[in-house]
């Protein structure tokens, strides 16, 4: 497989690379996942170093988990969360002032909240904490699945990282100040379905345009269905369809903002499944793993340096021409994210 030549502005798929290849060329992995990295933002990673029997655990559970009793899921709804952890119901958020057609629970890997009541620590603390889980009762064995797919992923994701690193000509520890200890750290993921949409007059928005917020997000797609939409400069989108034995890793605004913009953070979307013949009669299913960095970092304290060779590449992408992402509001002189998009809860 050879380093991609299509220009970032006209991408017309997203390129898919191999894990093993670090095995046997490692060079040109680095090299895939540059091009990858400044031009699309977005890629395939095949063979992950992520079990298939936990994956495929982990899928069996989905459908028994939207299947639950609703009042077993309300046990557990978000509002009970001061972490935001828990269950959303159908329609329960917007996008650009439209409804998002999907069901959801949003859980993270293991954390003992440094926030208490009354005690001197900042307020931020907060936002992370312990999941909710449902009755174990009632679903035997999801949690230790999920929680075990959770641990996986998140070492991926700090592989990951180190070569991003490398593939931008800096040491492969050269990010790692932007986490903490592991007890100190959390990474959240949703497992989420998109409902079939049988009325052929109603929206198919399963998610809005958007950008994710934080470094990287590794999206398990655990159902056929198509759905996931890449926007790319010229403001196509661009399907990016399941592919078995892969998941779709993309940059966030942070990781962006930290690269200076080296790494692109692109545009995507969801369209819900609409019912009709040769399409899947279930839903669509879905497992993003969002990365976080540290509570206490701030992007705009840390300076990246760059070798030149390597900032000129940006030079050759062009810029955005059209997008309908109005979803995140970044500011470059803080390096803060503000959560601040046209989405809310309901």
């Amino acid at each position: 497989m050879s380093v991609p030549s299509d220009s970032g502005a006209n991408f017309s798929s997203v390129p898919v690379l191999d894990w093993n290849l670090l095995t046997v060329d490692k060079p040109l992995f680095i090299a895939q996942l540059r091009h990858a990295l400044i031009n699309v933002g977005f890629l395939y990673l095949s063979n992950p170093p992520v079990a298939s029997e936990n994956i495929a655990a982990l899928i069996e559970y989905i459908p028994r988990l939207f299947g639950l009793p609703q009042e077993a899921k309300d046990a557990i709804r978000m509002a009970n969360s001061p972490h935001f952890l828990g269950y959303s119901r159908l329609g329960a958020e917007l996008t650009k002032g439209k409804t998002d057609h999907r069901e959801q629970f949003d859980f993270a890997t293991r954390h003992e909240t440094r926030w208490r009541e009354g005690a001197d620590v900042p307020q931020y603390y907060r936002l992370w904490g312990p999941s909710q889980w449902p009755d174990e009762s009632l679903i035997p064995g999801f949690r230790s699945t999920l929680e075990g797919y959770f641990e996986q992923v998140q070492e991926l994701s700090y592989a990951f990282i180190s070569l991003l690193a490398e593939a931008f000509g800096l040491p492969t520890n050269a990010l790692r100040h932007f986490y903490d200890t592991p007890e100190k750290m959390q990474h959240r993921g949703k497992i989420v379905q998109y409902p079939i949409i049988t009325d052929l007059d109603a929206d198919d928005q399963g998610v809005g345009p958007h950008y994710d917020a934080g470094f990287l997000t590794f999206l398990l797609q655990a159902s056929p269905h198509k759905g996931l939409q890449v926007q790319n400069l010229s403001g196509q989108w661009i399907d990016a369809p399941p592919i078995p034995n892969t998941f779709v890793v993309n940059i966030g605004k942070a990781l962006e903002f930290v690269t200076k913009g080296l790494a692109r953070a692109t545009s995507h979307r969801v369209l819900s499944p609409r019912a009709g013949p040769g399409q899947p009669s279930t839903p669509r299913y879905s497992v993003p793993f969002f990365q976080n960095i540290s509570l206490d970092s701030r992007l705009a304290d840390s300076q990246l340096e760059f070798p030149e060779e390597i900032l000129k590449l940006k030079e050759g992408r062009g810029e955005v021409v059209k997008t309908e992402c109005t979803f995140l509001s970044f500011s470059k002189s803080s390096g803060i994210l503000r959560l601040t998009y046209e989405k809310r809860q309901l």
